[in-house]
């Protein structure tokens, strides 16, 4: 049996593999067309969020990265405005 263990895995990850990974998250199926579980999403995050961090990629290019100040904020005041939630 394999000692590879999650953390070996990300760390022997390409950055081909860490691309493969995100476009997966992001389409919620594998590049075959299979859809992904809902622990293979959480498992793929992961793995990305570890490489991000691992590999120093820039806070700005992370997945779920959010700017702060852009959307929703009255540049001449700095104050948010407010977000009204539809369904």
């Amino acid at each position: 049996m394999s000692d590879m263990t999650f953390d070996k895995m990300v760390a022997q990850m390409t950055p081909a593999m860490y691309d493969s990974f995100k476009q997966a998250i992001a389409l919620r199926k594998w590049p075959d067309g299979q859809r992904l579980s809902q622990e293979q999403t959480e498992l793929c995050l992961e793995a990305v969020m570890k490489y991000e961090v691992a590999h120093d990629i820039p806070e700005n290019e992370r997945v779920g990265y959010l700017e702060r100040g852009g959307c929703g904020t009255n540049d001449e005041t700095g104050e948010s405005d407010a977000i009204k939630w539809m369904n």
